[in-house]
């Protein structure tokens, strides 16, 4: 039986129907529509596929549609430039006929410069905060039954938040958190540095928005508020394992116009930063 991370790192290989086209796949989860996290991971893994040299540097992406997680997903390569140092690529991800989502990506050949960074900030190790189902097994007793089948989904993702977000009862709080997290297994020793990428594209998009959320003590599953991933991007600085535990650092520096505006930098333990992170989504409220 595969594990969690076995199946994502299944969905992640997609495949290639023709020059420049490929095909990718959605668990059979129970959801309404396609995580955007997978579509994101899977159409950096269609830009890596085509780009001979390098590795990817920065990528801009938007969420145009729904996904729909019952047909596949077709990823269409248009290889925009391919220099001495830099190569570009557009991504589109089409379900019957219709672009869900757009990505570009850059790629580096890989070259030394001046370095710096933002210091690491301090958080508790990870191994000294509970799991996600530890922490949220006494909530599933109370649980509406959506988020029950949330929080009992198996997950490829070990995902530690440093304090905690009460999803039944949330309280007004600063728009920032620190998460841990990392793929929940091992990874093969050889795996490129692009399924590291990859991955971590996957993950970025799981924990981000909640940020925008907590100054205003709303939920993803209150019923009166619709939240979707809208744009997202992301910088990758230095080589990484996903498979080891990296801080993601987030904070939300503005709300507004029923949209929600977070950051993220992700820290290698020992205090490397490795990726940047920006995404705005929609936060629109009812009622």
């Amino acid at each position: 039986m595969q594990s969690p991370l076995d199946r994502l790192v299944s969905i992640l290989d997609l495949e290639e129907l023709e020059l420049n086209l490929f095909r990718g796949r959605t668990p059979k989860e129970d959801r309404v529509r396609v995580f955007g996290g997978q579509v994101a991971g899977q159409a950096l893994v269609a830009a890596g596929r085509t780009a001979q040299e390098g590795v990817v540097h920065s990528l801009h992406a938007y969420f145009l549609r729904a996904g729909d997680p019952s047909i596949p997903i077709l990823y269409q390569v248009d290889r925009i430039r391919d220099g001495r140092s830099f190569a570009t690529r557009r991504v589109v991800a089409v379900q019957r006929g219709q672009p869900i989502f757009n990505l570009a990506a850059s790629f580096q050949r890989v070259e030394e410069g001046l370095e710096h960074q933002a210091p690491m900030p301090e958080a508790p190790p990870p191994e000294s905060l509970p799991s996600f189902r530890e922490r949220t097994a006494p909530l599933l007793a109370a649980a509406p039954d959506e988020l029950r089948r949330w929080l009992e989904r198996e997950r490829p993702i070990d995902v530690r938040h440093v304090e905690p977000i009460d999803y039944l009862h949330p309280r007004p709080r600063e728009p920032r958190q620190l998460v841990w997290f990392r793929a929940d297994g091992r990874l093969p020793d050889d795996a490129p540095l692009l399924l590291h990428q990859c991955i971590v594209a996957y993950a970025s998009d799981m924990t981000l928005l909640d940020n925008a959320t907590l100054p205003h003590a709303v939920s993803w599953f209150d019923p009166r508020v619709q939240m979707a991933s809208l744009d997202h991007a992301m910088w990758f600085h230095r080589p990484f394992r996903a498979d080891e535990w990296l801080l993601h650092a987030q904070e939300s520096p503005a709300a507004a116009g029923g949209r929600g505006f977070t950051t993220g930098r992700l820290y290698t333990r020992d205090g490397r930063l490795v990726v940047s992170v920006a995404q705005e989504g929609l936060i629109r409220t009812r009622g």
